[in-house]
């Protein structure tokens, strides 16, 4: 596994990137970039479990290891979702799982940084590298809309 970070300048404050980041609005509006019809299933609680899903209900099974309103969202990632059900303990999940995917919001000035780091595989790295870019300029025109 490879540590990447992302990293963007935003023109707005952090509560107001943390609302674009995990809000009902904006939260498949970002996530898009990693596939149209991106949603989210969890109730944003430390230690819940989190659904991150797609089109057919597959995607990410996750835990809210650590959140600090609105400075710090960390996520460990244990499992996949295909088609609703859930798996741990597949092939496929050994491959990666567990995974860290870590959200930093830090004010700088009338700014905020935000900087994810995230445990990739090598061979995802330069996908990961394109949609990254795509979601973070996403979430910069959200939170710096008027």
């Amino acid at each position: 596994m490879k540590k990447q970070t992302y990293s963007i300048s935003i023109n707005a404050s952090r509560n107001k990137v943390w609302d674009v980041l995990w809000g009902d609005k904006t939260y498949g509006k970002w996530t898009a970039a990693f596939g149209e019809g991106s949603r989210v299933i969890t109730d944003w609680q430390e230690g819940s479990k989190v659904q991150f899903l797609g089109p057919e209900d597959t995607g990410m099974l996750s835990i809210i290891e650590q959140k600090k309103a609105p400075e710090i969202m960390n996520f460990r990632h244990i499992g996949i979702i295909k088609e609703g059900v859930e798996d741990t303990t597949g092939p496929e999940v050994r491959e990666w799982a567990p995974s860290n995917e870590n959200y930093l919001l830090t004010a700088k000035d009338d700014k905020t940084i935000l900087t994810i780091q995230m445990d990739l595989d090598e061979k995802h790295v330069k996908m990961f590298n394109e949609m990254w870019a795509v979601a973070l300029e996403n979430v910069k025109n959200l939170a710096e809309a008027k």
